[in-house]
């Protein structure tokens, strides 16, 4: 598994790393003993990055991977996860040095761990983003070691390009998949600059770029999939990345028609992403532990030739770029 530098960090990552939203909630049900087995899959597959949150749910993912580390304590894993979502009312004032404090303690009793290696703003309001007080509570406590390192994540473009101009800022989240491209654009450019990195998540727009959906596909009442698909929960580019349902499910259609031999069609996104400059890793989900695996071997795929980068650009420029590109 090749690594990467994370951004203003001085550890090495692998450049598939394991989202580990689904091990908490929000995905249907995932059993402890499967989240467990998708752990070591992943880690037995190369991985070294993985990515959870506060909220995921209510701390069960974070608490699986407390567990997970205390089974495996030389696994030698950069573990990052969120905060801020927890904040009620979810509004900028909230965001003060104290409440940092709280959830970060939390998360640390949850994970087992003295110092978290990277907490993330977890899609916190806009007015954050250019807050000097929230920014300096994150130095507090970086200085008291109850972090290595923080970056935030992202909703938007603009979020992510006031975040890189803050001097201390080791990383940004945010959606990047072969469906969501306006990132290329500015935020890779002004990251790679900075030395930033860079963590793409919704890597396969919720599922759609593994090319297995097509119309008639359903998924449970609790995964986001169907509750989220209007943006009733949360913002709706966290769902298929924003792309209408029937519109993602025929452009994905189109994509698995360019995935090489002995590949899989999630493998060819994966890789797309992973050849994109800037990028430090990216952070596919997975329910089981055939899904890590398979994605982890991604990263063994050859870099995508120009004719297939091409017919990518020429899916999303008729097909999908309509949908979303001026939304985020």
């Amino acid at each position: 598994m090749q690594t990467r530098q994370l951004g203003r960090t001085d550890r090495q990552v692998s450049v598939i790393g394991l989202g580990c939203w689904q091990l908490g909630a929000d995905w249907g049900e995932v059993s402890e003993q499967d989240g467990l087995e998708v752990l070591n899959a992943a880690v037995d597959s190369g991985v070294t990055f993985l990515d959870t949150a506060d909220v995921y749910g209510d701390g069960r993912s974070e608490r699986l991977i407390g567990t997970f580390l205390r089974d495996r304590p030389n696994a030698d894993l950069t573990v990052a996860t969120k905060m801020g979502r927890r904040a009620d009312p979810h509004v900028s004032e909230a965001f003060t040095l104290d409440a940092m404090r709280s959830w970060l303690d939390r998360s640390r009793r949850n994970l087992g761990v003295d110092t978290i290696d990277l907490v993330q703003l977890h899609c916190p309001p806009t007015p954050v983003f250019s807050d000097d007080r929230v920014f300096d509570g994150l130095d507090q406590l970086v200085d008291d070691k109850v972090v290595a390192a923080y970056g935030v994540s992202v909703e938007t473009v603009e979020e992510a390009l006031t975040a890189i101009a803050r001097p201390n800022v080791a990383s940004v989240q945010i959606i990047l998949n072969a469906f969501r491209r306006k990132p290329l654009e500015r935020v890779l450019p002004a990251a790679a600059e900075a030395g930033v990195g860079i963590i793409a998540r919704v890597p396969l727009a919720s599922g759609l770029l593994s090319g297995t959906y097509d119309e008639t596909t359903t998924f449970a009442e609790n995964d986001h999939r169907s509750y989220n698909r209007n943006g009733e929960a949360f913002d709706v580019g966290e769902t298929f990345s924003g792309v209408p349902y029937e519109v993602g499910v025929r452009a994905a259609q189109e994509v698995a028609t360019q995935t090489p031999a002995g590949a899989t069609t999630a493998q060819l996104a994966l890789r797309w992403i992973v050849d994109q400059p800037g990028v430090s890793t990216v952070i596919p989900g997975a329910r089981n532990a055939a899904q890590a695996a398979s994605n982890a071997a991604a990263a063994d795929l050859e870099p995508l030739d120009e004719a297939t980068l091409t017919a990518l650009r020429e899916i999303y420029d008729r097909d999908i770029r309509a949908s979303v590109h001026d939304r985020w």
